[in-house]
């Protein structure tokens, strides 16, 4: 039925190329979102791009994925802020307090 050049993107070579194309792009995607989660990209890059269980282990990867992206840090929860607040609480004196914000000032 299908015979000749016409045919040749349908089946053959084209066809495989085009679909190891489709799962080159998937896996891409699936690795830039598991690095964004704090999972391991290059496992679940590796796991989506095998050939005929790629789309179990991409199904895995959709439904195990942990929820949301990175945890943007909190503003004010920085070393120097929880110092200040462990002196105004008493929980360290003022020598303790010095010697911890020097030691904190060198690091940056």
């Amino acid at each position: 039925m299908f015979e000749g050049w016409l045919a040749f993107p349908f089946f053959g070579w084209g066809m495989m190329l085009l679909w190891l194309l489709v799962f080159l792009v998937v896996g891409i995607l699936v690795y830039r979102d598991a690095n964004r989660r704090g999972m391991n990209g290059l496992l679940w890059f590796v796991l989506v791009i095998l050939p005929m269980v790629g789309l179990i282990f991409l199904i895995l990867y959709l439904v195990l994925r942990e929820p949301g992206g990175v945890q943007p840090v909190p503003v004010g929860d920085t070393a120097m802020d929880v110092l200040r607040q462990r002196y105004a609480r008493g929980e360290i004196d003022e020598e303790e307090f010095r010697k911890r914000k020097e030691e904190l000032e060198r690091r940056d």
